[in-house]
């Protein structure tokens, strides 16, 4: 999910809270024996850090795990998997947490119903709380990025008992807003191209694309600011000039936080799973919207701390100030705003030794 601060804090401040309360996520049952679809590996290419898989609201999920002790609860974003908190799993497990980090529905060796409506803010917020569930645990603190940020932010509000303290990371949230984000997108943008918008295009155009060449997409995204990247051959703003991988200059080089094998791997994931049950997120902005009126004036009470690399695309040059500001309405309890100097989106990537500096003071203050 990468955005810009003006349409991030506008909208994502009412989608994160678009959600309703889920009447109780469905137990789930540990499932013993390792599960996933054929071609996908189920080894995990990180030392310590093993996979299994769970019953949770009614889908069968991958989880990679690590360490004893209280629940932390990892929830990625887009275009992205369990693999975005290898430098967070092991770092949390040291620091004396049971750590958890789902393939959200849609992605990796979870499961990935087809239906649309299947990946509604009800849907994915029962998920993590039947993650809660299968494991026995009453609650957990829970850590979103991107998409997995928007999702977290939703579901303390929907099930408030169930989680002690969040962190979000790169998508602010502050407070619903009063237009669907669609048609606040749509009024915006208009015949021009917006990749929310495409992803929103009937019959699957975008995945269809993104299908056909997952390494080119992903090795365009996954690029810290400065990266360095040849012309993109699509110049035309329009959005019937194409569509958005010829709209992203290709890398010259992977960025120094991001070897070859990591690349590899995340490419892997999305040429087994496909990249639809991520698309069917973003097809959900405005039914979101319309299912959680009742959480207007909603307030989030767990102590909450923010985090995003200063050159985030999705804060757009917003600083610590006015962060907070957005923030604060919508949390009670705001710890802190840690902004990483010269990151960009992938900031728990990037800038992992910040970022879980920023986690532990955070953590250790609970």
């Amino acid at each position: 999910m990468i955005l810009t601060m003006k349409n991030a804090i506008k909208y994502f401040g009412r989608v994160a809270a678009v959600s309703l309360l889920l009447n109780g996520a469905l137990s789930g049952q540990l499932v013993a024996q390792q599960q996933g679809d054929a071609g996908v590996i189920t080894e995990s290419p990180v030392a310590g850090i093993t996979f299994r898989f769970i019953e949770s609201n009614g889908i069968t999920m991958r989880i990679a795990e690590a360490g004893t002790g209280p629940l932390v609860l990892l929830a990625h974003g887009w275009p992205e998997s369990w693999y975005s908190w290898r430098h967070q799993i092991s770092m949390l497990a040291e620091m004396g947490y049971h750590v958890v980090a789902p393939d959200m529905r849609g992605y990796g060796e979870t499961d990935k119903p087809m239906d649309v409506d299947d990946y509604d803010i009800n849907h994915v917020a029962g998920d993590l709380v039947g993650i809660l569930d299968a494991l026995d645990e009453e609650t957990a603190i829970l850590v979103g990025h991107d998409w997995g940020a928007i999702v977290a932010w939703s579901t303390v509000l929907l099930h408030p008992t169930r989680f002690s303290a969040l962190i979000a990371m790169s998508v602010p949230y502050g407070g619903r807003v009063a237009q669907s984000p669609m048609e606040s997108w749509r009024e915006a943008f208009g015949e021009n191209f917006f990749y929310i918008l495409y992803h929103n295009e009937p019959g699957g155009v975008a995945e269809a694309e993104y299908d056909a060449d997952p390494n080119g997409l992903i090795s365009r995204l996954y690029l810290s600011p400065n990266s360095p990247r040849e012309p993109a051959t699509i110049t035309d703003p329009h959005r019937s000039a194409g569509g958005w991988i010829g709209r992203l200059g290709a890398a010259k080089e992977l960025p120094d936080w991001l070897g070859q094998q990591d690349m590899d791997y995340v490419v892997s994931q999305f040429e087994s799973a496909g990249f639809r049950g991520g698309m069917n997120y973003y097809r959900n902005f405005h039914r979101n919207w319309e299912i959680t009126e009742h959480l207007q004036g909603a307030t989030i009470k767990i102590p909450v701390l923010f985090i995003a690399g200063s050159r985030d695309m999705v804060i757009s040059g917003a600083d610590k100030e006015s962060l907070t500001a957005t923030i604060s309405r919508a949390a009670e309890d705001l710890r802190d705003v840690v902004l990483i100097p010269d990151i960009g989106h992938w900031v728990q990537q990037e800038a992992p030794e910040e970022t879980n500096a920023a986690i532990k003071e955070f953590l250790n203050a609970l």
